[in-house]
């Protein structure tokens, strides 16, 4: 994700997690719903809530929409999407066979196989992929090197019928099963870890989908997708990172939260083909209708607050539709609306029982003139919007109980460009945000290993910034690629519930550095031997909109030396050389009996220098 401009990401688990485009997105979920601002598909699956997901072996491309979505994601996309593609399978077999070690005890192990099951009639892939580590922790007190271990299995299945010469049925099929050790958060900032009870990140899912794409008659295009996913999700902590030999007087407890989540969703949709266009053969159309239902249960143990257990419904449903104008033979008037109604229903434990709805609405209004068949310019004003949501929180006034939903709208311009007859690729961009009732989440620290956490409509905020990336074949021998991103992202308008709590006004938002930038090469050294170098860095962020403590800026370099004869490939890589420090989540609060639980910074650290080795083999 950091080669993508403007893209972000936080941890607070055995891995990131939670993604932030243009300075928008959550950075963790602990007891409260959520509802997310970046989206996440895999195969046209939705895994917002469940980032973990997004593993990548046999993973074909990963696609980032930057800015809102209105009209074909609706309220999950007020920031943008990440969309993932598994590899198709093919009428040629193929297989991938991969594996590798590395340091900290890093093995992986992964096959795909694909190709015709029935001749022209059934295709098949499947792939299965095992990664493990002792991660990069020590537990001092536990005499254990493996507490953040990772342990992760991911399943692939993909059939292809080809019906008809115009109807085309898809299935997929993904289990993962993610059983990660998490004991990240030191008092002392270090790698060493003293907590006598590391916790757990873990993550069992299986979800399939059926695509149907059906060529009606030369003028419309049906096709239509249904999905469905469960989730079983375990996070879990050692809530005073120490142990009973630190401080005899120390408290010490954990918190568990076991999460079940189970999704399912319909969607259908309508294109014109080729000779399906409307107002005198000038316009290309698309409609559809959405619906998502997704159920959500909480069984929370908590040595801090005791036990909780709370229920979260919600029910999407949405129409939308698309007109490609084409004005004269370069330009194209380009009109999307998407209407939507959600519904959510919250009960817990704590009594409280909360009902919401939103009606929904946002789309996009855009030009794309091609100046010739190699420069394609754009300009587009889009409206995206969140829906509301409910606090969990039982200490909140009920008037502060549900917040309302959040709007977006976003004016953008930019250029897309071939060059030196198509060897160098290039994007520019600039975008000009503003953000209305932006949900905005306190968590004031109250002592005993409590925290007060709630979401408002506190804000009023501003995102604007350039984005631009290249990709240059110098020549035979050499490529070249790169990206920058900046930003400015900060809050015009800061009105919070909690007067006595931090305001961020006037400040950048949080896991929003304000510049982010990419930089490597390709260079094939002799027949066999290539040799990928890069570099990558972005400024200091803020970790929260609570507090103003923040990381630091750095760059990280990273390389690999391949190696590949015939079939077969051998590859010698790098991650992080010069082993450079740097943080992937912080908080702010006091933790520490030693220092009387004063107020520090405690962050979470991103990967060390980590060098390994792996071997591969394509038929």
């Amino acid at each position: 994700l950091n080669l993508a401009p403007n893209v972000n990401v936080s941890s607070g688990a055995s891995r990131g997690q939670f993604f932030q485009i243009r300075g928008i997105g959550e950075r963790s979920q602990f007891s409260a719903p959520l509802n997310p601002s970046v989206g996440l598909l895999i195969d046209g699956i939705d895994f917002s809530r469940t980032g973990g997901a997004a593993t990548l072996f046999d993973i074909e491309s990963v696609e980032i929409l930057r800015g809102p979505q209105g009209t074909k994601f609706g309220t999950n996309a007020l920031a943008g999407v990440i969309n993932m593609q598994s590899t198709e399978p093919t009428d040629e077999f193929d297989l991938h066979f991969e594996t590798g070690i590395a340091e900290y005890n890093t093995r992986n192990v992964g096959l795909a196989v694909g190709g015709p099951l029935i001749d022209n009639t059934l295709l098949g892939r499947f792939s299965i992929y095992s990664h493990q580590s002792d991660g990069y922790m020590d537990n001092d007190y536990l005499g254990k090197d493996d507490t953040q271990n990772q342990d992760e299995v991911t399943a692939r299945g993909h059939l292809k019928w080809l019906a008809t010469d115009n109807l085309t049925f898809d299935l997929n099929f993904l289990h993962l099963s993610i059983d990660n050790g998490y004991d990240a958060f030191t008092l002392d900032n270090s790698r060493n870890s003293i907590s006598d009870q590391p916790g757990k990140d873990t993550q069992n899912t299986n979800a399939i989908s059926l695509k149907t794409d059906y060529r009606a008659n030369s003028k419309v295009q049906l096709q239509s997708n249904l999905t469905y996913v469960n989730s079983d999700v375990t996070y879990s902590y050692d809530g005073d990172w120490a142990n009973p030999a630190y401080d005899p007087g120390v408290f010490t407890a954990t918190e568990d939260f076991n999460r079940k989540r189970e999704n399912y969703s319909v969607e259908l949709k309508a294109l014109s083909n080729e000779d399906g266009r409307i107002f005198n053969n000038s316009t290309d159309w698309a409609i559809g209708a959405y619906f998502l239902s997704q159920d959500e249960d909480l069984h929370l143990v908590s040595d801090y607050t005791g036990l909780l257990k709370n229920e979260y419904e919600t029910k999407n449903t949405a129409l939308f539709g698309q007109l490609d104008t084409h004005l004269t033979d370069k330009l194209t008037f380009i009109s999307g609306l998407r209407i939507e109604h959600f519904e959510a229903d919250y009960k817990d434990t704590n009594a409280i029982d909360l009902h919401s709805s939103d009606n929904l609405f946002g789309g996009k209004l855009g030009l794309n003139y091609e100046i010739n068949s190699d420069h394609m310019v754009y300009t587009s004003l889009s409206r995206g919007y969140k829906s509301g949501g409910v606090n969990n929180n039982d200490s909140l006034p009920t008037n502060q109980l549900k917040f309302d939903a959040e709007y977006m709208w976003s004016l953008e311009a930019g250029l897309k460009s071939y060059w030196l007859e198509g060897d160098l690729i290039t994007n520019v961009s600039a975008f000009y945000s503003l953000r209305r009732d932006a949900q905005v989440k306190s968590s004031v620290f109250v002592g005993g290993g409590e925290f007060e956490d709630s979401i408002a409509n506190a804000a009023r905020g501003r995102n604007m910034g350039i984005e631009a990336d290249a990709d240059w074949q110098v020549n035979d021998r050499v490529g070249i690629f790169a990206s920058l991103g900046l930003l400015r992202a900060v809050f015009d308008e800061y009105d919070n519930p909690d007067l006595g709590s931090y305001n961020p006004e006037g400040r950048q938002m949080a896991h929003a550095p304000k510049y982010q930038f990419s930089l490597g090469t390709d260079i094939q050294l002799a027949t066999n031997w290539t040799l990928r170098a890069g570099m990558e860095g972005k400024d200091e962020f803020y970790y929260s909109n609570s507090h103003d403590s923040k990381s630091s800026s750095y760059v990280i370099y990273n390389a690999s030396l391949q190696y590949q004869k015939e079939n077969w490939k051998v590859t010698l890589w790098g991650r992080n050389l010069f082993d450079k420090d740097y943080y992937t989540r912080g908080f702010y609060f006091g933790n520490d009996p030693k220092d009387g639980y004063a107020d520090h910074t405690y962050t979470q650290y991103g990967d060390p220098r980590v060098v390994g080795l792996t071997l591969s083999y394509d038929y």
